[in-house]
């Protein structure tokens, strides 16, 4: 078995487990303070905006989970924004394109991240802080600076590149003509400005006030097609989550446009298979697991988008008897080349995930985006505010395609975020991560490490992991899968694994950054906070 790098962190009265130290200390103050689990997301939110910039921030997109003690329900938040009403796919074809720009305005969807902060807050907050106080430690991160880590300025100089095309983004974040090294500190003070006026402002200065028109206006000046109409009907949506069963846990998750359903798709079909006695990261176990992903990850392709364009079969998805069926096409000795209905993508992003756990035992699951590092790459002059790329990334110009881009129309989202609770209804599991297409297989490898494997919550955050992808294929045919697998797993699983015909290939490029809370018997909080990131869980 892999070595534990981390002890797992434990604490009574509440727990923030985010990826950035600072943004989970901004979370903690908060709940020392009296706040309650959403108070203390906005502020982690807020701070991660600024310090893992190229990641989240209020040019992005939000969905969230929270779990509120008193009633004892769970409910789902959709901060996705749309395509703009001229975005149609005769458009970009007209233009030349035959897929979707990945940058630039032309890349932009409406950011929903502000709306899904403001909403959940006056949902669900203590009222004990206004939207002023929260923002304030990330106001102060951005106007006076922060440290930049070591991987912050790995990220920056993986996208120099990009950077350097537009002089707004390359005068924040290459100032002396290059990224940050460790250590040195990154101002953003047109960002600190655009804080303090959101944190005073509220939804209204950032869909229809004098933020909303000074994004509009430089949209437009360069190329984009974005207009005061889709920033001013933007709203976000509150709805009971998806759930399904999985050995007596009731597992939830958001609706689509999130893709959090192929997590469940994926433990309804692997039910049906004894993983614990198989062990964990045995050829077995991994290869039950990489073709339960192939088959939902079909399904998802095939027949899911935004539910306003798209009927999409859910109680059919998730239904057992459909799982059983989908079980069948698992072929124990052979790994499978062509599940139906259809191929996958390759779809690594930029994104960051946490979870707070407060002194009620009010829970919330967190995940936010600018879908790929830096989305669109253009900062909004003047703003500090980078926004997404997630039509240039999620739509698809092919015609008849579920994820068609249309006017209106919000695309798949890779983001999603989990709960889960015990049999006797009491909560369990607070767990999500950044990466794309790597967000159900990661998340779904952490859970079944837990509940299948026996692994405590760090344990189960740190063990290596894998990811399942189509490969290149030069002449664009139909491309064999990869199965990317971390240092740490057994060689004769990886001897095992290629003989049942999978391509094994050692994990390359990012590879997740898992952070969970397990609540235990006693009501005790234990955080998990990945290595891969600068993971912090913090508690008291």
């Amino acid at each position: 078995m892999f070595p534990q790098g981390r002890s797992v962190v434990m604490a009574r009265r509440g727990i923030v487990a985010s990826g950035q130290p600072l943004a989970s200390s901004a979370g903690l103050h908060v709940l020392v303070s009296g706040g309650n689990a959403i108070d203390a997301a906005i502020a982690t939110a807020a701070v991660l905006g600024v310090v893992q910039p190229m990641m989240c921030g209020v040019g992005g997109d939000t969905f969230l989970l929270y779990y509120e003690a008193k009633t004892g329900k769970v409910w789902a938040l959709n901060g996705s924004g749309v395509a703009p009403y001229a975005a149609t796919r005769e458009f970009f074809l007209e233009r030349g394109y035959t897929k979707m720009p990945l940058h630039g305005m032309l890349s932009v969807s409406v950011p929903g991240a502000v709306d899904a902060m403001v909403t959940a807050l006056e949902r669900w907050g203590s009222r004990k802080f206004t939207l002023a106080q929260l923002f304030e430690p990330a106001i102060s991160y951005a106007e006076e600076g922060f440290p930049v880590s070591e991987r912050v300025s790995a990220w920056i100089a993986e996208s120099q590149e990009i950077l350097e095309r537009y002089p707004a983004s390359a005068k924040i974040y290459l100032p002396q003509g290059r990224p940050p090294r460790p250590g040195e500190v990154l101002l953003q003070r047109d960002l600190a400005n655009s804080l303090r006026m959101i944190a005073e402002g509220g939804r209204e200065v950032f869909y229809r006030g004098e933020l909303a028109k000074v994004m509009i206006r430089y949209c437009r000046e360069h190329g984009g097609l974005l207009t005061e109409r889709e920033f001013a009907e933007h709203q976000s949506e509150v709805y009971p989550p998806l759930e399904t069963t999985y050995r007596g846990y009731r597992v939830f998750t958001t609706a689509p446009p999130s893709q959090g359903i192929i997590l469940l798709e994926m433990l309804n079909i692997l039910e049906g298979f004894d993983l614990s006695r198989l062990g964990w990261g045995t050829p077995e176990s991994v290869h039950l697991m990489v073709e339960a992903k192939k088959l939902a990850f079909a399904d998802r392709l095939g027949y899911l988008g935004d539910p306003r364009f798209v009927e999409n079969p859910i109680e059919k998805l998730l239904s057992k008897d459909y799982a059983a069926e989908r079980r069948k096409e698992i072929d124990p000795g052979r790994a499978s080349e062509g599940p139906a209905p259809g191929r996958l993508l390759e779809r690594i992003g930029e994104t960051t995930y946490f979870a707070v756990a407060d002194a009620e035992g009010n829970l919330v699951s967190f995940i936010t985006s600018l879908s790929a590092s830096f989305g669109c790459a253009e900062v909004i002059e003047g703003t500090g505010i980078l926004l997404n790329n997630r039509a240039g990334r999620g739509f698809t110009l092919e015609e008849g395609h579920p994820n068609v881009i249309a006017p209106g129309k919000r695309t798949m989202h890779t983001l999603m975020c989990f709960m889960a609770f015990r049999p006797d209804g009491r909560p369990f599991l607070v767990w999500g991560t950044p990466g794309g297409d790597g967000q159900p297989q990661w998340c779904t490898q952490v859970f079944t490490n837990i509940v299948d494997f026996g692994l405590n919550v760090q344990q189960a955050v740190e063990a290596p992991r894998w990811l399942s992808f189509p490969g290149t294929d030069p002449a664009n045919l139909p491309a064999p899968f990869e199965l990317r697998m971390e240092q740490g797993f057994p060689a004769e699983t990886i001897l095992a694994l290629r003989r049942r015909g999978h391509r094994v290939v050692p994990m390359s490029g990012f590879a997740g950054g898992a952070q969970a809370i397990l609540i235990d018997e006693a009501g005790v909080y234990h955080g998990g906070s990945d290595p891969r990131v600068d993971g912090a869980a913090v508690g008291w």
